[in-house]
């Protein structure tokens, strides 16, 4: 049997009397790629906020699991085996992309010595390391898009979401 990273049953959630999420259920396995496609105003967004913890289901959604930790139950053990990549970016364009980095290891409690390790690490990967030491403010999208999905990898998440990933 294949292990379930996400597990959504009945996902429901509304504002008002605006109904956003009606019922859904998620079934991903790991070690896969999942794409969540559809219209503006699907839901789609809605959907990686509650699995991420930022938003709460409606009652009446069925359990949900992120990991392996049920999502009511434990919303700290889900926040530990996540990342997450927003749809507007989490770049601060005050500070350098290296800084940013930085700051998402602290976030993260990694030590000074492993927190320099991992951002320089990320930053080679995702072709940053000339613009580590400039204000994100004067990278290009392409560029703060790259920093802002490196600095989501910091924490070594085991399940990652992309809302809007090509923006």
């Amino acid at each position: 049997m294949t292990n379930l990273a996400i597990v959504a049953n009945g996902l429901r959630k509304s504002y008002g009397d605006k109904t956003v999420l009606d019922g859904v259920d998620l079934a991903v396995p790991e070690g896969t790629i999942f794409s969540l496609l559809g219209p503006n105003g699907a839901g789609k967004t809605t959907a990686v906020k509650i699995l991420s913890t930022l938003v709460s289901a409606d009652p009446g959604t069925g359990g949900i699991h992120i990991g392996g930790h049920d999502l009511a139950a434990d919303p700290q053990a889900v926040r530990a085996a996540i990342g997450v990549t927003g749809q507007f970016s989490a770049v601060d364009g005050l500070i350098t992309g290296e800084e940013n980095m930085l700051l998402m290891a602290d976030l993260h409690h990694l030590s000074r010595r492993e927190g320099r390790r991992v951002a320089a690490e990320l930053l080679e990967c995702f072709d940053l390391v000339e613009a580590a030491r400039k204000p994100a403010s004067t990278c290009s999208g392409g560029m703060k898009r790259r920093l802002d999905i490196a600095m989501t990898l910091v924490g070594n998440p085991r399940i990652i979401f992309l809302d809007e990933p090509t923006t």
